[in-house]
């Protein structure tokens, strides 16, 4: 029987006079790496945001493990990385990576196993503030990665890195979720949807629709070969 990590009812997000998020139910299991794609704007950093604990005018309910959303007792059991970097500038690698695991409590090995799992070994000595972007989005996956979370929660996490990397990343991301942590990926770039176990479609605050590449496909009338690109539109084009 699969676990969910997350489980979701009626969540609504408002901003304003304006709904960001509209009445959202879903779970996100453990052992899968579920993708959360759509346009820029469509609500994927909110929703984010709200599954972490640090999102503001939330209604619904969102539980973590069973437990509500952004309770204390989650805090070392979820790995978030924002599209902003979460390091210190004026660190090396090396000493943001030693400084969060003292904060949270973990073994100072574990810095060393993060740096060598993103590929920042020949960096760990390097100032962030002289990294590139891509680099600096690597460093703070690798703080994300401490103490081994049950949930990674990613917000644009390969955004500007080169497609050898990318391609290593997500081999990263699927071992994990081989180990059974549950992790959630958000991506405007739909070339990345067929690399997720599952996806959420999202558009406008709402899910157009969710399940595997194929099947999303498949609601699409579209045959196997078609992109996700073409899926989305598909999609939309059939709810105007």
């Amino acid at each position: 029987m699969v676990k969910n990590a997350v489980e979701v009812a009626g969540l609504t997000v408002t901003r304003g006079r304006r709904e960001v998020l509209r009445g959202l139910d879903f779970t996100i299991p453990v052992g899968q790496v579920t993708g959360l794609l759509g346009p820029s704007g469509c609500g994927k950093s909110t929703l984010m945001r709200t599954l972490v604990g640090v999102q503001a005018c939330v209604t619904g309910t969102a539980t973590v493990f069973g437990e509500a959303a952004g309770a204390k007792s989650l805090r070392s059991r979820i790995g978030y990385v924002t599209q902003d970097p979460s390091v210190y500038d004026d660190l090396s690698v090396a000493e943001n990576l030693a400084f969060f695991a003292r904060v949270l409590g973990v073994d100072r090995a574990e810095a060393g196993r993060c740096i060598e799992a993103v590929d920042l070994v020949d960096h760990a000595d390097d100032v962030v503030a002289n990294l590139s972007g891509g680099q600096r989005s690597r460093a703070s996956l690798a703080v994300a990665l401490l103490g081994n979370p049950s949930l990674l929660v990613l917000d644009e996490p390969t955004v500007g890195l080169d497609p050898v990397l990318r391609e290593d990343l997500w081999s990263t991301f699927h071992d994990l979720a081989d180990a059974g942590v549950a992790v959630l990926v958000s991506s405007h770039v739909m070339d990345e949807a067929e690399r997720c176990d599952r996806l959420l479609l999202m558009r406008d605050g709402v899910f157009i629709a969710d399940g595997t590449p194929a099947e999303i496909k498949d609601k699409a009338g579209l045959a196997a070969t078609a992109d996700i690109e073409q899926a989305f539109l598909a999609i939309v084009r059939s709810a105007a």
